[in-house]
């Protein structure tokens, strides 16, 4: 397998001096002296037009002879070169890809919708050029699927409710999922001489058919933390009104009323509305 090979033809400011010189020169020449002879001169520099090549930056050049790969030319400028030469451009600019949106399974099953950013450049332009068909059709396919398969490594979410938790999961590991994704495009996109300068997710969410019933699910586990926080508080609470009241022997309270007072706190602490105070005028049993 051949590999890029750079070039530098020859300077095209004195060639285009010398190509219009031979052009009207042929002209003059076959007008003065009244000899169409000289007019071979003139379909020489017509014929010498054609091997100008300008190269704009961040661009390049494939020089090809009969099918054969003679070389690219990757510095900016104007150059002249045999004129039978076919020219191909590819560009080494920096290009921006942002995949359609997926609907893929991810590791547990669950129907995600998923895109990605590339940021993407040609490194080599043999391989772009005669090694794929089409590289900018070969960057899309493969991102596409170098997507699918990162969903499938990965779980969207963790939930208490599983029993286990997975240490990189693709709404929470940003920097890990980015990183083993960009190596999966990577490794793909070698063979078209491709470079990955990043790769990230830029949209992800649960597919429509189950997206209603997951966040129901994210609600619950949500109030389901919330709620064991209070729980822990209110208790610590109720244990420290307790030592206080013992402490400064504002009253005495038997394990009866210890349980009363507890119960009374608790639900005050522990419920979504606001307490309704009650006046007690007699014991606390009546």
């Amino acid at each position: 397998m051949k590999a890029e090979k750079i070039i530098n033809p020859t300077s095209g400011y004195l060639m285009l001096f010398f190509v219009i010189g031979v052009f009207f020169g042929g002209i003059i020449l076959s007008i003065n002296y009244n000899n169409p002879v000289f007019l071979i001169l003139t379909a020489i520099g017509f014929i010498s037009m054609f091997g100008f090549i300008l190269v704009n930056p961040n661009t390049s050049k494939v020089i090809l002879l009969f099918g054969k790969y003679v070389g690219t030319i990757k510095k900016n400028g104007l150059y002249w070169a045999n004129p039978l030469y076919t020219k191909k451009k590819i560009s080494l600019r920096a290009s921006n890809f942002d995949s359609e949106r997926l609907k893929v399974n991810d590791k547990l099953g669950n129907p995600v919708m998923i895109s990605t950013i590339l940021v993407w450049r040609v490194t080599d332009t043999y391989k772009a050029a005669f090694d794929v068909d089409n590289y900018e059709n070969f960057v899309r396919v493969q991102t596409d699927a170098a997507v699918r398969k990162l969903a499938s490594m990965y779980p969207y979410d963790n939930f208490a409710d599983e029993g286990r938790e997975e240490e990189i999961t693709l709404r929470s590991s940003v920097n890990e999922v980015s990183e083993a994704l960009e190596k999966e495009i990577e490794e793909r996109l070698a063979i078209a001489g491709i470079e990955v300068l990043e790769a990230r997710i830029g949209y992800l969410a649960y597919a429509q058919e189950i997206a209603n019933a997951m966040l129901k699910r994210q609600q619950a586990t949500a109030i389901v933390a919330a709620r064991h926080k209070i729980v822990e508080g209110a208790v610590s609470m109720v244990e420290m009104a307790l030592e206080e009241l013992n402490k400064k022997e504002i009253v005495t309270l038997d394990e009866e009323r210890k349980a009363a007072m507890v119960s009374n706190l608790m639900v005050v602490l522990c419920g979504d509305k606001e307490a309704s105070p009650v006046l007690n005028t007699g014991t606390l049993n009546h």
